[in-house]
């Protein structure tokens, strides 16, 4: 048992990331390998939950490509993940954002929390 606890302690990866909300406007910059090459695409938009705690802890950003809605959940602690900056702080009340699948346009917009 104690061999299991020591591995998952070695492949966790002690990067730290900043601190975001559903609602938040974030950039991931997500390491992709295709066949023996490897690149880093940066994938964003608005985060519409955050599920699970402590390590298994993943959030779900979701973006407009070509007026289709894209949904990707990315795990907190993945080591394919490089950087996470946070653009916008969002004003919302909830903390899942479901609602935004249906909204088109201006009203799927969030406001800007100023700081």
């Amino acid at each position: 048992m104690n061999l299991i606890k020591i591995a998952e302690q070695a492949f966790a990866g002690d990067k730290k990331h900043p601190e975001f909300k559903s609602g938040d406007t974030i950039t991931v910059a997500y390491r992709i390998i295709e066949g023996n090459k490897e690149r880093i695409q940066e994938y964003r938009g608005v985060v519409i939950k955050i599920v699970g705690h402590q390590d298994a802890k993943r959030f779900t950003v979701r973006k407009m490509s070509d007026n289709v809605g894209v949904e990707r959940i990315f795990p907190m602690n993945s080591p394919f993940i490089e950087k996470i900056e946070v653009n916008k702080v969002g004003k919302v009340r909830r903390s899942k954002l479901y609602y935004l699948r249906a909204l088109t346009g201006k009203k799927a917009r969030i406001k800007e929390k100023r700081v």
